[in-house]
């Protein structure tokens, strides 16, 4: 995996400031610790930072065409490489290298933007086309390698890997976006195509940018979309579809194993991270590497099953054991994250990339099982809710749920039984705004008291349901269930989940393989009904079904638990004092941002027991890490 950066004028020619691309380019050597390369020519740099994985020897980049008249720079794997070349060498194009890299320069210059129909693979990229005077960037498809961008108002566009890298180049403007702002109270981190910097964009999952120097600054273009909007399928989960199952899920794991460097998996114990070991298994005679951590606090430890499935799989298998209260890492997350960003499981994560890249530089996961196979505990309860909904007319649903939702107390203290609160607004919402309600960090009527007067005029009305509305705007699903797995592929999986593993990955020099997210298999399993995903409330139901032979029964069958960490026990205990001294402190209360009485009052009712707000006091810690780093506010001004 790599860093990459560029600076390129699409006005005209002005040199780059050499001195600020290599900056640029030093702030992603954790991503390539192997070696950096630049290409500069008038009016375009372009920068690497290379962690060599195929190709040792012969694939440093930026990377040229025959003439040197394109030349790239890359972050990603294109599994499908050897296939590639072998096609283009036929159309007559020369191969330099043995690496993937080349292929993309050829597949440019032979199919232009459709050449990223061809590509198999995890990407982001930077092309210049001097011939063409074209920048050309793009991203694959589910969003597993990140791309920022800004066009500056000279015309000028850089981009890089990370938020930091951006950073460094001082014409980049620092004004905070409030819509940003909301949007990461709700969902715990920045959705793309937003940054936490109104200029500053994150080119989106399956789009490109194609800029011709001289012309208007064109838009990004959506070259593929996860194809939940189809019709599905009506065949049953039967013996031939679930071997279908496991032998496309096979050459997923299959084409994600070439690599010149030790290569191995995490392992939690959890159904898809066993399911890439198993196929591994099948793939590979060799010996098959698994890492796994484990907590000293035994309800947050998965390590057990672990054990179980690497004993089963006959695995090398290396573990740790690391402690639960491990928030000795909030400075560190801050770091790698650049803009706020609050999911604590990154915690466990970076010590899990921290255990693998003792051993390996290549690992493969189980990321994208849930999002595919309906794995999420909260897809069944959205399920429950919607036969509930079903039930009653909207407007009789909008005019007594809506009332009981409002008035009945939030008994977050209280037995599970007798807290009815969150089901009654769930059941006054539509299916949208209901399972954006059930995903938020922090419901709308709490931004209403955390924000600042300037902050809601600023906003202008602006929620963050309009985030899922534009993305539903002109679609339409089979099923509800259809729709919110479409909407997690949108947001929580590319904002989110990869967000936190890239990053935490990248921090070791490590680079993250993801079976589950290769565009074929996604597009099978989208085709799948609803009923082979979810049955008789038992998510994953194909898959489950399909690794019978495969794992023992205790792991396909137990009970998920996630990588939690105990952040509300920290806040009362350990961390209560930080917690006061962070939240009510002078750098939130001044950014103007907030109203400081919602600040005090967050503190007070979470510290009583009163209320959990657990969630939201966590983004605030994150929010004031980020202000220390970057220190702007919403004007663009240095904060206190």
């Amino acid at each position: 995996m790599c860093g990459i950066s560029g600076i390129v004028d699409l006005a005209g020619r002005k040199p780059i400031d050499e001195a600020v691309l290599r900056s640029m380019n030093q702030t992603l050597e954790h991503r390539g610790p192997d070696g950096d390369g630049f290409h500069f020519e008038p009016g375009v740099g372009l920068g690497h930072r290379r962690l060599s994985i195929i190709d040792l020897e012969g694939g440093k980049q930026p990377l040229y065409n025959e003439d040197e008249t394109v030349v790239v720079t890359y972050n990603g794997e294109i599994y499908n490489f050897v296939a590639l070349a072998d096609e283009l060498r036929a159309l007559g194009h020369v191969f330099r290298t043995h690496c993937d890299t080349e292929v993309i320069v050829h597949a440019w210059e032979e199919w232009g933007v459709g050449c990223l129909d061809r590509f198999n693979g995890m990407f982001a990229f930077g092309l210049w086309d001097r011939n063409r005077q074209t920048l050309f960037l793009a991203r694959d498809r589910v969003g597993i390698k990140p791309l920022y961008y800004v066009v500056l108002n000279d015309r000028t566009l850089v981009f890089g890997s990370e938020l930091k890298a951006l950073m460094r180049n001082p014409q980049v403007p620092r004004n905070i976006d409030v819509q940003a702002v909301e949007d990461f109270f709700t969902f715990g981190y920045v959705p793309d195509p937003k940054s936490i910097f109104s200029q500053v964009k994150k080119l989106e999952p399956g789009n490109y940018l194609c800029l011709r120097r001289g012309e208007t600054i064109a838009e990004p273009v959506r070259y593929w979309d996860v194809p939940l909007d189809r019709p599905a399928a009506q065949t049953v989960a039967g013996e031939d579809e679930l071997e279908e199952l496991r032998d496309r899920l096979r050459g997923s794991v299959t084409r994600r194993l070439v690599a010149d460097v030790p290569l191995g998996a995490f392992l939690s114990g959890g159904i898809d991270s066993s399911a890439v070991v198993a196929m591994m298994r099948k793939s590979e005679t060799n010996t098959v590497l698994t890492c796994s951590i484990g907590f000293n606090e035994k309800r947050y430890d998965e390590s057990a099953f672990a054990d179980m499935v690497a004993k089963a799989k006959a695995t090398e298998h290396k573990s740790e054991v690391v402690q639960a209260a491990d928030f000795g890492l909030l400075d560190r997350l801050v770091d790698l994250y650049d803009e706020p960003y609050a999911d604590s499981s990154a915690i466990p994560t970076y010590r899990l990339c921290e255990l693998a890249r003792k051993h390996v530089t290549v690992a493969l996961s189980g990321d994208g099982g849930d999002e595919n196979f309906i794995g999420y505990r909260r897809y069944r309860l959205f399920s429950m809710e919607e036969r509930l909904r079903a039930l009653f007319p909207d407007r009789f649903r909008r005019g007594v749920f809506g009332p009981l939702g409002r008035w009945y107390p939030k008994l977050d203290w209280a037995p599970r039984f007798v807290r009815g609160k969150t089901t009654f607004q769930a059941l006054a919402r539509s299916s949208m705004e209901a399972y954006l309600h059930g995903v938020s960090i922090f419901p709308a009527e709490g931004r209403d008291w955390l924000f600042s007067r300037a902050t809601k005029a600023e906003l202008q009305g602006y929620r963050s349901s309009e985030v899922f509305r534009g993305y539903l705007a002109d679609k339409t699903f089979e099923d509800p269930l259809r729709m919110v797995q479409y909407l997690d592929f949108k947001t929580y999986l590319p904002g989110d989940i990869l967000t936190k593993v890239d990053r935490a990955s990248m921090a070791h020099s490590l680079e993250v393989r993801v079976p589950f997210l290769d565009h074929t298999f996604v597009s099978w399993v989208a085709a799948q009904p609803t009923a082979n995903k979810l049955r008789r409330g038992v998510g994953k139901y194909m898959l489950k079904e399909a690794l019978r032979p495969e794992l023992p029964h205790d792991v396909l069958f137990r009970t998920k638990m996630g990588f939690a960490v105990p952040i509300g026990q920290w806040f009362r205990g350990s961390l209560r004092q930080r917690l006061i001294d962070t939240v009510c402190g002078d750098r939130l209360k001044q950014c103007g941002v907030f109203s400081p009485e919602g600040l005090e009052r967050l503190v007070r009712e979470h510290q009583s027991g009163r209320r959990t707000w657990t969630a939201a006091l966590w983004a605030l810690f994150m929010f004031d890490g980020f202000l220390a780093r970057y220190g702007a506010d919403s004007d663009g001004n240095q904060a206190s």
